[in-house]
């Protein structure tokens, strides 16, 4: 026995020595396991602050995935003035997306120094944090009538009469007979006419002479920044437009940014009532269209606001930039080149009682519904070939004679270059105002849809509804198919913008928040304010697309687009792939309608066989129809 208990005594020492040594592996990994870390990136909203100043803290939390952290156990914050001493430690406010927010208001008398700031984060034994420093300066104690409360530049100290109104300040515009000192002189302005000037029209006080023409402005849609939405595939019965209801992905919504959007608005500051009121007519900014005085706008009127809207010269429409006004390159634009045929924009635009004709795709309120077509100065067989002819019926002119857009006039030194893509969530600026980070690019490829003359455009409040095809929750898309409308070229462009998680409402950030902060999620969380949501509300990011149909920078018909550039190749546009010229069956099934299965010839011969010579409809072989052409059935 004894024998036998000393053969296996070695045995029993190895496996009580393995197995010490997985009880101390698992000793060394547990609080391996249990810290594992989040990453954490910490931002304050400047490094130096005067004393009495908020610090505006934010903390990005991501696990090792590079997923959100969205529900951490403990998320903590803690301040140490100069002397290491901690002046406070508390939870931060979870902002969502894995973004956790604090404010610390500084004493008065706050410790001149270097502070730290320190976050800690812990969520499911995982552990994250990070620190940074700011400095603390003295500030002598601040006159209440020395802050600029409105922000017009101007504190009651510096003459500012009304610091809680920015339309009322020292050198204001005056407004007569309103009531109201705009510009602080000790009085309002009485409605008297001016003396002529030298161009035999009065000064700045049109409605005294022109009360006429300025009520037709003030029911405008230019005025407004609303109307009725006829070609509207959502909600067609409502006013829509900037002013209420209106959605994008360039400069999102006018909500909580009346000041910074109205620069563009053809008032003198105030936002705009439906009743026309005497104050409402004198805050009608003339000059601000008729800057030649009393004679009709002209293209650098125009385009003062539409070649620069979405933030900057070019940005947004694709076809139209600065240059558009003054270039002589008349391959930039046959049309308003001085070299060209020098249009004004309201050879196309007609008017009527200040009614504008025209809009693109993505806009939402129709001024004037008078339509815009080329026959007005080209006739309806404008080619010498035939064939041609006979695609102006289903094809728009701007689609063969718009090849690229985004194009760079040859006599301009900046770019012209349009934006393609846009992120709210940084901002690539140095110093205020702070837009988001975006990419531009020239002479760009358009996108082809038909189209039916109505849109479907995503307004603030809608259910956005994903597109499986892009990948992307669209804001503006034409409508139409191949049985229905004209094709057409358009700009498309995407963005990243903000949506909440549970009822996917696009979130419309506060953009004067950002551009003033660059900081999202304070941005967010005031847009939320801003709807009627609660600002606690769960978001995410999204991508969103937009399609902004063509009309400018049309090129000499030598650049047009020729035949083999649509047909026999996908590279500018799938017509049976993606346009809908597919077959409505298999070829088999197609070609035995008539005839055994035959040699497959070349598109073109194929087709003038069956409907050039035979005469054949289009819907025996396709899903559509095209009664224009006189065809007829087998």
């Amino acid at each position: 026995m004894t024998n036998n208990r000393t053969a296996t005594k070695p045995g029993v020492e190895r496996f009580n020595y393995y197995l010490g040594i997985l009880i101390l592996a698992l000793i060394l990994v547990t609080p391996a396991l249990a810290s594992a870390a989040i990453s954490v990136s910490l931002t304050l909203n400047k490094g130096t602050y005067a004393q009495g100043e908020t610090v505006n803290i934010s903390a990005t939390a991501k696990n090792g995935s590079g997923q959100p952290v969205l529900s951490p156990g403990s998320k903590v914050v803690e301040i140490k003035n100069a002397r290491r001493q901690t002046v406070v430690k508390t939870s931060l406010t979870n902002a969502g997306n894995g973004v956790y927010t604090y404010q610390y208001p500084l004493s008065a008398n706050a410790q001149v120094g270097t502070w730290t700031v320190k976050v800690s984060l812990v969520s499911n034994r995982e552990k994250g944090s990070a620190s940074k420093t700011f400095a603390v300066v003295a500030s002598s104690p601040q006159d209440p009538n020395s802050i600029d409360d409105d922000g017009d530049g101007l504190s009651e100290n510096q003459g500012d009469c009304n610091d809680t109104e920015p339309a009322i300040h020292p050198g204001a515009t005056e407004i007569c007979g309103d009531g109201i000192d705009q510009d602080c002189s000790g009085a309002d302005l009485a409605c008297t006419p001016p003396p002529p000037s030298t161009d035999g029209h009065f000064g700045p006080d049109c409605v005294g002479c022109h009360g006429d023409k300025a009520t037709e402005v003030h029911g405008s849609l230019h005025y407004q920044w609303q109307g009725p939405a006829p070609d509207m595939v959502n909600q067609p019965g409502t006013l829509q437009g900037k002013m209420t209801n209106s959605f994008n992905s360039y400069c999102i919504s006018i909500l909580g940014n009346w000041t910074g959007c109205s620069t563009c608005h053809i008032g003198k500051g105030a936002i705009p009532e439906a009743a026309t009121t005497e104050s409402q007519l004198a805050n009608i900014d003339c000059l601000k269209c008729h800057s030649q005085g009393g004679v009709k706008p002209t293209r650098a009127d125009c385009l003062k606001c539409h070649a620069k809207a979405g933030g900057g010269d070019a940005v947004k429409r694709g076809d139209l930039a600065l240059a558009t006004g003054t270039t002589t390159d008349r391959n930039y634009d046959v049309h308003m080149a001085t070299t060209g045929a020098n249009l004004q924009c309201q050879s196309c635009h007609v008017t009527q009682n200040h009614r504008i004709a025209g809009k693109g795709s993505d806009l939402r309120a129709t001024d004037l519904d008078v339509k815009i077509d080329c026959t007005k100065c080209h006739n309806s067989t404008p080619h010498d070939d035939s064939n041609l002819n006979k695609h102006t019926a289903r094809v728009a002119c701007q689609t063969c004679h718009i090849p690229v857009y985004g194009k760079d006039a040859a006599d301009t030194p900046a770019t012209e270059a349009t934006e393609t893509f846009r992120t709210w969530r940084r901002s690539e600026a140095t110093a205020s105002p702070f837009h988001p980070a975006s990419t531009k690019a020239n002479n760009l490829m358009p996108k082809y849809r038909f189209w039916n003359g109505k849109s479907d455009n995503y307004l603030l409040g809608d259910v956005a509804n994903f597109d499986v095809a892009t990948g992307t929750y669209p804001t503006s898309r034409p409508a139409g198919s191949v049985q229905v409308g004209k094709l057409y070229p358009f700009k498309y462009k995407t963005a990243e913008q903000p949506m909440t998680s549970g009822s996917k409402q696009l979130i419309a950030l506060d953009t004067k928040v950002f551009f003033a902060t660059a900081d999202p999620a304070a941005a967010i969380r005031q847009g939320l304010i801003n709807m009627g949501i609660g600002e606690s509300t769960p978001w995410e990011w999204v991508q969103t697309d937009t399609f902004q149909m063509l009309n400018h920078q049309v090129s000499s018909s030598e650049q047009a687009l020729q035949c083999a550039n649509c047909h026999g190749t996908t590279t500018r546009m799938d017509l049976k792939g993606q346009l809908g010229y597919q077959l409505k069956a298999t070829r088999s099934t197609v070609c035995t309608q008539c005839h055994g299965t035959k040699e497959l010839k070349p598109f073109q011969t194929l087709h003038d066989k069956h409907v050039k010579d035979k005469q054949y409809d289009c819907s025996w072989c396709h899903t559509f129809t095209r009664p224009e052409q006189g065809l007829r059935m087998p």
